[in-house]
Protein backbone atom coordinates (compact mmCIF):
# COMPACT_ATOMS: atom_id res chain seq x y z
CA UNK A 1 0.00 0.00 0.00
CA UNK A 2 1.44 3.39 -0.98
CA UNK A 3 1.95 6.10 1.65
CA UNK A 4 -0.82 8.33 0.30
CA UNK A 5 -3.40 5.54 0.45
CA UNK A 6 -2.30 4.66 3.97
CA UNK A 7 -2.52 8.32 5.00
CA UNK A 8 -5.99 8.73 3.51
CA UNK A 9 -7.27 5.52 5.08
CA UNK A 10 -6.16 6.77 8.46
CA UNK A 11 -7.69 10.20 7.86
CA UNK A 12 -11.12 8.87 6.78
CA UNK A 13 -11.11 6.36 9.63
CA UNK A 14 -10.43 9.14 12.11
CA UNK A 15 -13.04 11.42 10.55
CA UNK A 16 -15.71 8.73 10.98
CA UNK A 17 -14.64 7.16 14.26
CA UNK A 18 -11.87 9.19 15.89
CA UNK A 19 -10.49 12.66 16.43
CA UNK A 20 -11.49 15.42 14.04
CA UNK A 21 -8.58 16.89 12.04
CA UNK A 22 -10.28 18.76 9.21
CA UNK A 23 -12.98 18.34 6.58
CA UNK A 24 -12.41 15.83 3.79
CA UNK A 25 -12.49 16.07 0.00
CA UNK A 26 -12.81 13.07 -2.29
CA UNK A 27 -12.83 13.39 -6.07
CA UNK A 28 -14.51 10.40 -7.70
CA UNK A 29 -14.62 9.91 -11.48
CA UNK A 30 -18.09 9.03 -12.75
CA UNK A 31 -18.34 5.30 -13.33
CA UNK A 32 -18.14 4.00 -16.87
CA UNK A 33 -21.35 2.03 -17.49
CA UNK A 34 -21.20 -1.70 -18.22
CA UNK A 35 -22.26 -1.03 -21.82
CA UNK A 36 -18.91 0.64 -22.50
CA UNK A 37 -17.01 -2.39 -21.20
CA UNK A 38 -18.29 -5.04 -23.60
CA UNK A 39 -21.74 -5.67 -22.12
CA UNK A 40 -24.89 -5.13 -24.22
CA UNK A 41 -26.39 -2.14 -22.39
CA UNK A 42 -25.48 0.58 -19.91
CA UNK A 43 -27.76 -1.05 -17.33
CA UNK A 44 -26.54 -4.64 -17.38
CA UNK A 45 -26.44 -5.80 -13.76
CA UNK A 46 -24.16 -8.58 -12.55
CA UNK A 47 -26.58 -9.60 -9.79
CA UNK A 48 -29.51 -9.93 -12.19
CA UNK A 49 -28.18 -10.97 -15.58
CA UNK A 50 -28.01 -14.53 -16.93
CA UNK A 51 -24.61 -13.77 -18.46
CA UNK A 52 -21.44 -15.17 -16.80
CA UNK A 53 -20.32 -13.12 -13.82
CA UNK A 54 -16.82 -12.97 -15.31
CA UNK A 55 -18.17 -10.63 -18.00
CA UNK A 56 -18.31 -7.87 -15.35
CA UNK A 57 -14.66 -8.12 -14.30
CA UNK A 58 -13.40 -5.71 -17.05
CA UNK A 59 -16.06 -3.18 -15.98
CA UNK A 60 -15.09 -3.42 -12.31
CA UNK A 61 -11.36 -3.17 -13.06
CA UNK A 62 -11.66 -0.31 -15.53
CA UNK A 63 -13.57 1.83 -13.05
CA UNK A 64 -11.08 0.92 -10.33
CA UNK A 65 -8.24 2.03 -12.59
CA UNK A 66 -9.99 5.38 -13.12
CA UNK A 67 -10.19 5.85 -9.36
CA UNK A 68 -6.55 4.83 -9.00
CA UNK A 69 -5.40 7.34 -11.64
CA UNK A 70 -7.36 10.17 -10.00
CA UNK A 71 -6.00 9.20 -6.58
CA UNK A 72 -2.41 9.13 -7.80
CA UNK A 73 -2.70 12.51 -9.57
CA UNK A 74 -4.74 14.63 -7.16
CA UNK A 75 -3.96 15.73 -3.64
CA UNK A 76 -7.34 14.74 -2.22
CA UNK A 77 -8.46 12.29 0.47
CA UNK A 78 -9.58 9.45 -1.80
CA UNK A 79 -8.92 5.76 -1.28
CA UNK A 80 -9.36 3.68 -4.44
CA UNK A 81 -11.89 0.86 -4.17
CA UNK A 82 -13.90 -1.40 -6.48
CA UNK A 83 -17.44 -0.02 -6.58
CA UNK A 84 -19.98 -2.86 -6.99
CA UNK A 85 -23.12 -0.92 -6.05
CA UNK A 86 -25.95 -1.48 -8.53
CA UNK A 87 -29.59 -2.60 -8.11
CA UNK A 88 -31.69 -1.63 -5.09
CA UNK A 89 -33.42 -5.01 -5.37
CA UNK A 90 -30.42 -6.99 -4.19
CA UNK A 91 -31.90 -7.99 -0.82
CA UNK A 92 -35.57 -8.13 -1.80
CA UNK A 93 -34.61 -10.60 -4.56
CA UNK A 94 -33.21 -12.86 -1.86
CA UNK A 95 -36.78 -13.20 -0.55
CA UNK A 96 -37.92 -14.33 -4.01
CA UNK A 97 -39.04 -11.01 -5.51
CA UNK A 98 -38.83 -11.09 -9.30
CA UNK A 99 -37.11 -8.40 -11.34
CA UNK A 100 -38.64 -5.99 -13.80
CA UNK A 101 -36.36 -4.81 -16.61
CA UNK A 102 -36.38 -1.42 -18.32
CA UNK A 103 -34.35 -0.19 -21.31
CA UNK A 104 -33.16 3.04 -19.66
CA UNK A 105 -32.69 2.21 -15.98
CA UNK A 106 -31.47 -0.51 -13.65
CA UNK A 107 -33.71 -3.47 -12.88
CA UNK A 108 -36.21 -3.25 -10.01
CA UNK A 109 -38.05 -5.90 -8.02
CA UNK A 110 -41.78 -6.50 -7.67
CA UNK A 111 -43.30 -7.22 -4.23
CA UNK A 112 -43.71 -10.91 -3.53
CA UNK A 113 -46.43 -10.56 -0.87
CA UNK A 114 -49.51 -8.37 -0.79
CA UNK A 115 -49.79 -7.78 2.97
CA UNK A 116 -47.45 -7.87 5.98
CA UNK A 117 -49.36 -10.86 7.35
CA UNK A 118 -48.63 -12.81 4.17
CA UNK A 119 -44.92 -12.20 4.76
CA UNK A 120 -45.05 -14.57 7.74
CA UNK A 121 -44.83 -17.45 5.27
CA UNK A 122 -41.53 -16.16 3.87
CA UNK A 123 -38.52 -17.93 5.39
CA UNK A 124 -35.38 -16.03 6.26
CA UNK A 125 -33.24 -16.33 3.11
CA UNK A 126 -29.88 -18.02 3.30
CA UNK A 127 -26.63 -17.00 1.65
CA UNK A 128 -27.07 -19.23 -1.39
CA UNK A 129 -29.66 -17.13 -3.22
CA UNK A 130 -28.78 -16.09 -6.76
CA UNK A 131 -27.96 -12.37 -6.24
CA UNK A 132 -25.70 -13.20 -3.29
CA UNK A 133 -23.99 -16.02 -5.20
CA UNK A 134 -23.24 -13.74 -8.13
CA UNK A 135 -22.01 -10.89 -5.92
CA UNK A 136 -19.65 -13.16 -3.97
CA UNK A 137 -18.40 -14.70 -7.22
CA UNK A 138 -17.55 -11.26 -8.62
CA UNK A 139 -15.80 -10.34 -5.36
CA UNK A 140 -13.70 -13.52 -5.64
CA UNK A 141 -12.81 -12.84 -9.29
CA UNK A 142 -11.76 -9.26 -8.54
CA UNK A 143 -9.67 -10.37 -5.57
CA UNK A 144 -7.89 -12.84 -7.84
CA UNK A 145 -6.89 -9.95 -10.11
CA UNK A 146 -6.12 -7.27 -7.51
CA UNK A 147 -5.07 -9.29 -4.48
CA UNK A 148 -6.60 -9.83 -1.02
CA UNK A 149 -5.92 -6.27 0.17
CA UNK A 150 -8.12 -4.70 -2.52
CA UNK A 151 -11.07 -2.77 -1.12
CA UNK A 152 -14.33 -3.91 -2.71
CA UNK A 153 -17.59 -2.19 -1.88
CA UNK A 154 -20.79 -3.60 -0.51
CA UNK A 155 -23.76 -3.79 -2.91
CA UNK A 156 -26.65 -1.34 -2.55
CA UNK A 157 -27.58 -1.51 1.13
CA UNK A 158 -31.22 -0.83 1.95
CA UNK A 159 -32.36 -0.51 5.57
CA UNK A 160 -34.50 -3.26 7.13
CA UNK A 161 -37.68 -1.21 6.65
CA UNK A 162 -36.75 -0.22 3.10
CA UNK A 163 -36.21 -3.87 2.17
CA UNK A 164 -39.60 -4.69 3.70
CA UNK A 165 -41.13 -1.94 1.52
CA UNK A 166 -39.80 -3.79 -1.54
CA UNK A 167 -40.83 -7.26 -0.39
CA UNK A 168 -44.40 -6.25 0.49
CA UNK A 169 -46.82 -4.03 -1.41
CA UNK A 170 -45.89 -0.63 -0.01
CA UNK A 171 -49.42 0.71 0.31
CA UNK A 172 -50.44 -2.26 2.44
CA UNK A 173 -47.17 -2.17 4.39
CA UNK A 174 -47.77 1.44 5.40
CA UNK A 175 -51.40 0.70 6.25
CA UNK A 176 -50.08 -2.19 8.33
CA UNK A 177 -48.27 0.24 10.60
CA UNK A 178 -51.74 0.92 12.03
CA UNK A 179 -53.67 -2.26 11.21
CA UNK A 180 -51.16 -5.14 11.70
CA UNK A 181 -48.13 -3.62 13.45
CA UNK A 182 -46.77 -6.91 14.80
CA UNK A 183 -46.76 -8.45 11.32
CA UNK A 184 -44.83 -5.44 9.99
CA UNK A 185 -42.28 -5.79 12.79
CA UNK A 186 -41.80 -9.49 12.05
CA UNK A 187 -41.05 -8.73 8.39
CA UNK A 188 -38.70 -5.88 9.27
CA UNK A 189 -36.89 -8.17 11.73
CA UNK A 190 -36.38 -10.76 8.97
CA UNK A 191 -34.89 -8.08 6.75
CA UNK A 192 -32.59 -6.96 9.57
CA UNK A 193 -31.44 -10.54 10.17
CA UNK A 194 -30.72 -10.99 6.46
CA UNK A 195 -28.53 -7.87 6.45
CA UNK A 196 -26.59 -9.13 9.47
CA UNK A 197 -26.13 -12.58 7.89
CA UNK A 198 -24.89 -11.09 4.63
CA UNK A 199 -22.51 -8.53 6.16
CA UNK A 200 -20.95 -11.06 8.50
CA UNK A 201 -20.21 -13.35 5.58
CA UNK A 202 -18.86 -10.47 3.49
CA UNK A 203 -16.48 -9.37 6.23
CA UNK A 204 -15.35 -12.99 6.66
CA UNK A 205 -14.42 -13.54 3.02
CA UNK A 206 -13.37 -9.95 2.23
CA UNK A 207 -11.96 -8.31 5.38
CA UNK A 208 -10.80 -5.26 3.41
CA UNK A 209 -14.32 -4.45 2.19
CA UNK A 210 -15.50 -0.86 1.90
CA UNK A 211 -18.73 -0.53 3.84
CA UNK A 212 -20.24 2.50 2.07
CA UNK A 213 -22.61 2.05 -0.88
CA UNK A 214 -23.40 5.75 -1.32
CA UNK A 215 -21.98 8.33 -1.82
CA UNK A 216 -18.79 7.34 -3.68
CA UNK A 217 -16.37 7.11 -0.78
CA UNK A 218 -14.25 4.42 0.78
CA UNK A 219 -15.21 3.56 4.35
CA UNK A 220 -13.29 1.19 6.64
CA UNK A 221 -14.97 -1.93 8.06
CA UNK A 222 -14.52 -0.60 11.60
CA UNK A 223 -16.74 2.40 10.80
CA UNK A 224 -19.80 0.12 10.89
CA UNK A 225 -22.40 -0.43 8.20
CA UNK A 226 -24.16 1.96 5.81
CA UNK A 227 -27.81 1.74 4.77
CA UNK A 228 -30.36 3.76 2.79
CA UNK A 229 -33.38 4.85 4.86
CA UNK A 230 -35.57 6.41 2.17
CA UNK A 231 -38.95 5.52 3.66
CA UNK A 232 -38.31 7.83 6.63
CA UNK A 233 -40.37 10.59 5.03
CA UNK A 234 -43.49 8.43 4.74
CA UNK A 235 -44.19 8.09 8.46
CA UNK A 236 -44.37 10.10 11.65
CA UNK A 237 -41.55 10.41 14.13
CA UNK A 238 -43.33 8.04 16.53
CA UNK A 239 -43.85 5.46 13.79
CA UNK A 240 -40.19 5.65 12.83
CA UNK A 241 -39.21 5.17 16.45
CA UNK A 242 -41.37 2.05 16.67
CA UNK A 243 -40.73 0.37 13.31
CA UNK A 244 -37.35 1.59 12.06
CA UNK A 245 -35.19 2.70 14.96
CA UNK A 246 -34.89 -0.74 16.65
CA UNK A 247 -33.45 -2.35 13.52
CA UNK A 248 -31.04 0.51 12.89
CA UNK A 249 -29.91 0.38 16.51
CA UNK A 250 -29.25 -3.36 16.28
CA UNK A 251 -27.21 -2.92 13.09
CA UNK A 252 -25.12 -0.20 14.72
CA UNK A 253 -24.53 -2.29 17.84
CA UNK A 254 -23.68 -5.37 15.77
CA UNK A 255 -21.15 -3.72 13.46
CA UNK A 256 -19.76 -0.90 15.61
CA UNK A 257 -21.56 2.03 14.07
CA UNK A 258 -24.06 3.11 11.43
CA UNK A 259 -24.20 5.66 8.61
CA UNK A 260 -27.37 6.50 6.71
CA UNK A 261 -28.30 7.80 3.27
CA UNK A 262 -31.69 9.54 3.16
CA UNK A 263 -33.19 11.38 0.19
CA UNK A 264 -36.71 11.62 1.65
CA UNK A 265 -38.48 14.68 3.04
CA UNK A 266 -37.53 13.60 6.55
CA UNK A 267 -36.38 16.58 8.58
CA UNK A 268 -38.78 15.51 11.33
CA UNK A 269 -36.73 12.33 11.83
CA UNK A 270 -33.50 14.08 12.85
CA UNK A 271 -33.99 13.36 16.59
CA UNK A 272 -34.52 9.68 15.77
CA UNK A 273 -31.37 9.49 13.68
CA UNK A 274 -29.45 11.15 16.50
CA UNK A 275 -30.74 8.45 18.87
CA UNK A 276 -28.86 5.74 16.92
CA UNK A 277 -25.76 4.75 18.92
CA UNK A 278 -22.50 5.53 17.10
CA UNK A 279 -24.27 7.35 14.28
CA UNK A 280 -21.14 7.89 12.20
CA UNK A 281 -22.21 9.53 8.95
CA UNK A 282 -25.22 11.08 7.28
CA UNK A 283 -25.66 11.40 3.53
CA UNK A 284 -28.60 13.75 3.16
CA UNK A 285 -30.15 14.68 -0.15
CA UNK A 286 -32.26 17.79 0.33
CA UNK A 287 -35.47 17.78 -1.78
CA UNK A 288 -36.22 21.00 -3.65
CA UNK A 289 -39.20 21.87 -1.44
CA UNK A 290 -37.44 20.98 1.82
CA UNK A 291 -36.06 23.53 4.30
CA UNK A 292 -32.58 22.76 2.95
CA UNK A 293 -29.37 21.88 4.77
CA UNK A 294 -29.28 24.46 7.57
CA UNK A 295 -31.77 22.65 9.87
CA UNK A 296 -29.71 19.47 9.50
CA UNK A 297 -26.45 21.27 10.17
CA UNK A 298 -27.99 22.88 13.25
CA UNK A 299 -29.55 19.65 14.54
CA UNK A 300 -26.52 17.38 14.27
CA UNK A 301 -23.67 19.76 15.12
CA UNK A 302 -20.58 17.60 15.56
CA UNK A 303 -22.54 14.43 16.37
CA UNK A 304 -22.02 12.92 12.91
CA UNK A 305 -20.09 13.54 9.71
CA UNK A 306 -22.07 14.90 6.76
CA UNK A 307 -21.15 12.74 3.77
CA UNK A 308 -22.29 14.99 0.95
CA UNK A 309 -22.09 14.41 -2.78
CA UNK A 310 -21.66 17.80 -4.42
CA UNK A 311 -20.00 19.81 -7.14
CA UNK A 312 -17.12 22.06 -6.08
CA UNK A 313 -19.54 24.98 -6.18
CA UNK A 314 -22.06 23.04 -4.11
CA UNK A 315 -19.42 22.16 -1.51
CA UNK A 316 -18.61 25.84 -1.06
CA UNK A 317 -22.32 26.59 -0.67
CA UNK A 318 -22.62 23.93 2.03
CA UNK A 319 -19.67 25.45 3.88
CA UNK A 320 -21.29 28.88 3.60
CA UNK A 321 -24.34 27.51 5.44
CA UNK A 322 -22.51 25.38 8.00
CA UNK A 323 -22.05 25.87 11.73
CA UNK A 324 -18.56 25.94 13.26
CA UNK A 325 -18.83 22.47 14.81
CA UNK A 326 -20.10 20.63 11.69
CA UNK A 327 -17.91 18.01 10.03
CA UNK A 328 -17.92 17.22 6.30
CA UNK A 329 -16.63 14.66 3.85
CA UNK A 330 -17.41 15.83 0.33
CA UNK A 331 -17.69 13.34 -2.54
CA UNK A 332 -17.22 15.28 -5.76
CA UNK A 333 -17.94 13.30 -8.90
CA UNK A 334 -16.38 14.37 -12.17
CA UNK A 335 -16.35 13.26 -15.77
CA UNK A 336 -13.37 10.98 -16.56
CA UNK A 337 -12.36 13.38 -19.36
CA UNK A 338 -12.03 16.44 -17.07
CA UNK A 339 -8.41 17.74 -17.03
CA UNK A 340 -6.95 16.79 -13.66
CA UNK A 341 -4.76 19.91 -13.44
CA UNK A 342 -7.93 22.01 -13.51
CA UNK A 343 -9.51 19.78 -10.87
CA UNK A 344 -6.47 20.13 -8.62
CA UNK A 345 -6.86 23.92 -8.56
CA UNK A 346 -10.47 23.47 -7.44
CA UNK A 347 -9.36 20.98 -4.78
CA UNK A 348 -6.75 23.45 -3.50
CA UNK A 349 -9.30 26.27 -3.27
CA UNK A 350 -11.78 24.08 -1.38
CA UNK A 351 -9.02 22.67 0.82
CA UNK A 352 -8.12 26.16 2.01
CA UNK A 353 -11.62 26.41 3.51
CA UNK A 354 -11.56 22.88 4.94
CA UNK A 355 -8.39 23.33 6.98
CA UNK A 356 -9.66 26.04 9.33
CA UNK A 357 -12.77 26.84 11.37
CA UNK A 358 -16.03 27.43 9.56
CA UNK A 359 -17.80 30.77 9.57
CA UNK A 360 -21.19 30.02 8.13
CA UNK A 361 -24.82 30.24 9.07
CA UNK A 362 -24.58 30.79 12.79
CA UNK A 363 -23.08 29.98 16.12
CA UNK A 364 -22.22 26.56 17.50
CA UNK A 365 -25.38 24.49 17.71
CA UNK A 366 -26.79 23.33 21.05
CA UNK A 367 -25.36 20.08 22.43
Amino acid sequence: MDKKTERNRRFIGNLLTGPFERHGIIVAPNRIPPGECGLPTAYEDYAVSSRPVADWVPWALRNYELQLKTHQTLNDDSVPFVNLTLTTGFFSAAFGCSFLFFPESTALTEPIVRTPAEADRLPLPGLNCRPFDRYFELVALVRQRLGPEASISVPDMQSPFDIAALVCDKTNLLAGLHETPEAVKRLVDKCRDLLILFLRELKRINPACSMCHYPVIWAPPESGCFVSEDEAGSMSSDMFKEFCLPGLTTLSQTFGGLSVHCCADADHQYPNFMAIPNFRGFNRCFPKNSPGPVPAFRAFGDKTVFLLNASFEGAHQYLDQAFPDNRFLFSIEMKPTTPLDKVQKQVDTLRSRCEGPLHGAGTISPR
